[in-house]
């Protein structure tokens, strides 16, 4: 195992851009993993990481030390702790940072139950919309180029996995992909008179979702098939969008079961 104690190094000035610049993670195609959960979720749909990274405590951890063996050809290095925690955003450091091809894709196919997200700029609500797309069953989601960099460690670790249990398109054109979708397309929109329990969701469904200030753009609204609101029945104007999202999608869960 090689251990890497300079900043210096080539090798480790390459992951450094790699976890904090959205264009380099963009140019490589590659991304970081931090800790075990996103790492076994990523090795449970047969993803195999390039590297695996380690802090001297990783190898008292016996958890850590377990998941090596599924590893075994795979590359270790051990960094100097400090090295090891410049690369982390975590307070609590996981020991272990695994570098892995972005396993996105960049022609859309087609899909039976997705969803298209445009300008969603706030990383947690991202990830908390992959994690509940990923939980209710959705095969795909389409990200417009105003959205959060999907690949990023803050992305990664509010979607808890969801990464890997469907697929992800980012940039992409979502007036083609509505053109082309067979089924119901949901817009959400508070001045819309329809309530999202009164939608018929047993057939192909792709819902449409906004930035978080501004919503959805004109075009994208227009080319909804069915326009919906959520029924609020407290004192607030609207709900956040990564709320939002998950009553949706899973008032298709709903009405499928």
């Amino acid at each position: 195992m090689k251990l890497i104690q300079s900043r210096d190094n080539p090798f480790y000035k390459e992951l450094a851009k790699l976890a904090v610049s959205a264009r380099q993670r963009n140019k490589t195609k590659q991304t970081l993993l931090d800790g075990m959960h996103l790492l076994e979720a990523y090795l449970d749909v047969g993803g195999m990481p390039q590297h695996i990274l380690l802090n001297a405590a990783a190898l008292q951890n016996h958890e850590i030390v377990t998941l090596l063996d599924r590893l075994d050809c795979v590359p270790l290095t051990q960094l100097d702790n400090k090295l090891f925690a410049e690369l982390s955003e975590l307070n609590t450091l996981t020991g272990i940072l695994a570098l892995i091809d972005s396993p996105s894709g960049s022609v859309a196919t087609e899909s039976c139950f997705s969803l298209l997200l445009e300008g969603i700029q706030d990383p947690g609500n991202l990830g908390s919309m992959i994690r509940s797309a990923a939980a209710a069953g959705c095969d795909a989601v389409y990200l417009s180029k105003g959205c959060a960099d999907v690949w990023s460690p803050k992305v990664l670790r509010a979607a808890m996995g969801g990464h890997f249990a469907l697929k992800i398109f980012d940039n992409q054109d979502l007036y083609n992909i509505s053109k082309t979708f067979s089924g119901t397309l949901l817009a959400t929109s508070p001045q819309a008179a329809t309530s999202l329990y009164n939608c018929d969701l047993s057939g192909n469904v792709a819902l449409l979702i906004g930035n978080e200030g501004a919503g959805l753009s004109t075009g994208l609204i227009d080319m909804a098939t069915q326009k919906i609101n959520i029924p609020m029945s407290g004192r607030v104007e609207s709900l956040n969008v990564a709320a939002a999202t998950a009553i949706c999608l899973f008032e298709v869960v709903r009405q499928r079961n």
